[in-house]
Order: C-alpha cells, then sequence, then structure tokens
C-alpha cells in the first residue's frame, strides 16, 4: 500500500513539475507592427552650413600648409548637411510629431511614408526644453496612431519602437520599461521612461508602443560610450509631449509657470535636521527678490510637500509641476517650516522665454579675523557692512578654512557664505554660536550657503565629542 501511495506521490510530483518547466511563450509583435507601422514615418532635414572664407591658422614648416594654401580658397562658401529621424502621424490630415532637435536648424524637412510618397514638412513649432517639435505635411486620410497613458505603464513591461536607425526605415526593435520618472542634467521639464530598446541614431522622434499598440512615449535620448546602442534608453512620456503640441499648434509657442526659486535635493541627513520624517519635498535654497514665491512668503529653507495639489516627491517633481501650471493661476503650497505644516497660495508668473532667471550677487572673501568653530570644523568670519551690502544680506559668516573631515564631506568650500542655520538667518558670529550650543551632539545641522552665483544647504553632523 505504501509502495502504491509513494508512486502516486511521485506521479503528482512529476506532472506538476513538467507543468512549471514548460516554455512561457515570448510576446509576438508581428500584428502591432503590421496595424500601425504605416503611420510611422522616416525624416531627413538639409542644413545649409555657410564656411567663413580664410586661410587656417598653421605655421609655414607644418606638412598640411602647402595643402591648404593650394586648395584652400577653391573649398566651397555653403556646404550642405544631411541628418535623419524618425517621427509618427497623429492627425489624418497630416500633424507629425517628433524630437525638436530632429528639425533643428533644418532648411528643409522631407517627411517620407512607408508607401514610399515622400512630402515637404513645414514646422508648426519646436520646444527645446522638452525636445518636441510638430510639424504638418499637405496630405489627406493617413494613418494615424492612438495616444496611451504612460500613468499606466509597468516597469518591467514589453514596450516596442518602429524607426529608422541609420536610415534603415520601418525598424522594429523591443525590450521592456526599465523605469520610469528619470531626472536627466539639463532636462528638468520631463520625467523619462527609461527602456532597454535598442534605440540608434535615426529612431530620434519615433514612438514607443505599449503592447496594446498605444504610443506612451516619443524616443529622445540614449546613453552612449560607443555611439550605439548600450540598453540605455529614454523617451519622452507622451501625454508631456502631447501637452506640448497643443500649444504649438494653437499659438506656436509653449507657456510654462515659474514661482522664482533655486531648488536641491532632500537628503535623509537635511530630511532629519530639518525635522522631516521622511526626504520627500523639494528643498528651497533661495528666493528671487520679488517673484511670486518671495511675494507669497516662501522662504529658504522651506520645503515644499505639496503644489496645487499634487505631491511632491522629489525635487525633480516641482519644476514639471509648476511650468505645467497656467501662468496667472493663484495656486495653494503647502510646506514645511520650522518644523511644522503651512499653506500658503502663490500667483504663478510666466517663464521667459530664453529660461534666464535673476541670479544673486557674487561672494567676497574677508580680511577679518577668522575664529575656529570646533564643533563644525571649520573656521570663520564675520561679513563688513560693504560685502553684506554687495551680497544683499543682512548678515553672515564667510568660510576661511575647512579643517573637519565633516565639513568637507558635506562639501564646504574655503569661500563659501553661510547665511542661514536651519531656518535661522545668521546675525552674526555670537548668534551662530550659541545656536549651535543648543543642537544636541550627533545631530545633523543644515546649513544654508551661498556661493558665487548659487546657493544650497549642506547638511554637517555635529561632533560626538
Amino acid at each position: 500500500m505504501l509502495r502504491k501511495l509513494t508512486g502516486i506521490f511521485v506521479l503528482a510530483f512529476g506532472m506538476i513539475c513538467g507543468a512549471s518547466a514548460q516554455p512561457r511563450e515570448l510576446p509576438n509583435f508581428a500584428d502591432l507592427v503590421e496595424k500601425h507601422g504605416a503611420a510611422v514615418v522616416n525624416i531627413s532635414t538639409t542644413q545649409v552650413i555657410r564656411n567663413t572664407p580664410g586661410f587656417p591658422a598653421i605655421p609655414e614648416g607644418d606638412p598640411f600648409y602647402e595643402f591648404f594654401r593650394r586648395f584652400a580658397p577653391q573649398m566651397p562658401r555653403e556646404q550642405e548637411a544631411q541628418s535623419l529621424g524618425s517621427g509618427f502621424i497623429i492627425s489624418a490630415d497630416g500633424y507629425i510629431m517628433t524630437n525638436a532637435h530632429v528639425v533643428d536648424r533644418a532648411e528643409k524637412i522631407t517627411v517620407r511614408l512607408t508607401d514610399k510618397r515622400e512630402f515637404q514638412a513645414k514646422i508648426i513649432g519646436a520646444d527645446k526644453r522638452t525636445d518636441v517639435a510638430l510639424l504638418k505635411i499637405e496630405a489627406s486620410s493617413l494613418p494615424t496612431l492612438t495616444m496611451g497613458d504612460p500613468g499606466k505603464l509597468r516597469v518591467g513591461e514589453w514596450v516596442i519602437a518602429i524607426g529608422s536607425p541609420f536610415g534603415f526605415d520601418s525598424s522594429v526593435t523591443a525590450g521592456i520599461v526599465s523605469a520610469k520618472g528619470r531626472s536627466l542634467p539639463q532636462d528638468n521639464f520631463v520625467p523619462f521612461i527609461q527602456t532597454d530598446v535598442a534605440i540608434n541614431p535615426g529612431n530620434s522622434g519615433g514612438p514607443l508602443f505599449n503592447m496594446n499598440g498605444e504610443v506612451v512615449g516619443i524616443n529622445s535620448q540614449i546613453y552612449t560610450r560607443s555611439g550605439g546602442s548600450m540598453g540605455l534608453s529614454f523617451a519622452i512620456p507622451i501625454d508631456v509631449a502631447t501637452q506640448v503640441t497643443e500649444q504649438l499648434r494653437s499659438s506656436g509657442k509653449v507657456t510654462r509657470g515659474r514661482i522664482g526659486v533655486t531648488i536641491q535635493e532632500l537628503t535623509r541627513e537635511l530630511a532629519e535636521s530639518f525635522g522631516l520624517s521622511k526626504p520627500n519635498g523639494a528643498l528651497i535654497s533661495s528666493v528671487e527678490k520679488n517673484a511670486p514665491a518671495d511675494k507669497a512668503g516662501i522662504e529658504a529653507s522651506d520645503v515644499i510637500l505639496k503644489f496645487d495639489g499634487k505631491p511632491v516627491e522629489n525635487s525633480g517633481d516641482l519644476p514639471r509641476i509648476v511650468a505645467a501650471t497656467r501662468p496667472g493661476s493663484k495656486v495653494s503650497v503647502e510646506l514645511w517650516r520650522k518644523g511644522e505644516s503651512k499653506l500658503v497660495t502663490v500667483a504663478v508668473a510666466e517663464m521667459p522665454e530664453d529660461g534666464k532667471l535673476a541670479s544673486a550677487a557674487s561672494g567676497k572673501q574677508a580680511d577679518d579675523e577668522s575664529e575656529t568653530i570646533s564643533r563644525l570644523g571649520i573656521a570663520v568670519s564675520e561679513l563688513s557692512k560693504e560685502q553684506l551690502q554687495e551680497l544683499q544680506l543682512s548678515g553672515g559668516l564667510l568660510v576661511e578654512d575647512v579643517k573637519g573631515t565633516g565639513a568637507r564631506t558635506a562639501g564646504l568650500h574655503q569661500g563659501d557664505v553661510l547665511v542661514k542655520i536651519g531656518n535661522t538667518q545668521i546675525r552674526s558670529l555670537a548668534q551662530f554660536n550659541e545656536i549651535l550650543k543648543q543642537v544636541a551632539k550627533g545631530r545633523n545641522v543644515a546649513l544654508l550657503v551661498r556661493r558665487g552665483d548659487n546657493a544650497l544647504y549642506v547638511a554637517i553632523r555635529l561632533d560626538e565629542k
């Protein structure tokens, strides 16, 4: 009987193992490509480069001197440069979405469809901040694509790209979503979708599809050391791109909101020093004078937790949320100040087209006698009235020397100006020392530092000794 039961158990176990060992089928993209590929286009641009005439500054003994002496005058003063990219049709009457860098400075834009028809396109508008452009060709009854919701994308989900890498039309590559909401240097207005889809030069401006055949992004950038794909590609979420193209279509430009603050990432150490339980929010390191934030009473050292009801999880969230707010709107801002939550109302202004914001005055070193602050490991001195006036400050201390390991690790440098300790404006050296005496050993102290034209908070842990 026992042998019979054992045999039944082995058989059942084998069936279970056999079922689990069966390979799962990989997704088949053929139907998706066949259905939607016709709406993806090849974009080629021509730019005329005007050479500056003149003989190059080459010494007579250089081997190339004779070559340039004989042939340089014959070189053409104008040359044509061509580049390739991709795009996709968003309306049957010929509106096409692509990257701004694909058509930047182009004097001639040719759009080629999958049926080999070619059209000359005009630029309706381009927005360099998001790298989105809207083109128009004179055609009708064109195939179009459906926009999806990037917010529903999940990390690990399959996505595919269709484009013209290196000019190879209608090339299809596939991969997965590697991450969402990626912030890249110099790109404060786009929460990029990161994928491992193979993207190469020529793919720029092409669509990123989910498995439902909906466009969820525009392939825009790659990280590479070789010039080719390394499995790190970044797409602009289609909802961001759609907001931009709608403005380009209606007015030819994009308007964005601004409130006039400089922000930095809130680290765990800084969060602790401000009494926050989690490092969520955007830390204000400086406020532009007479800007909307200044008029609303927002101060340096405030941590913005919500803007217009939208949570600010990381510092990179705030520029995108503010930029998407209509200029002239009055919005509620929840911030953290001196250990408690506070609500203020801000009237959002319009961001200048050139993106230039007012900057603070430059710092200047002092010659006053310095005093070593042993608990922070720095030597500081008071600023003169002339220096305070030049910096437009009511108080501050000049860092004369950085001696402690904690201060060096925090990034303090000689010549920095300490403006605030926590939420408190620094008025004098005596006041600064008095505040430090009240801080428990081993706690983090947040210092607002002016360095040149920039201001930022640093956190230094007080010496346990």
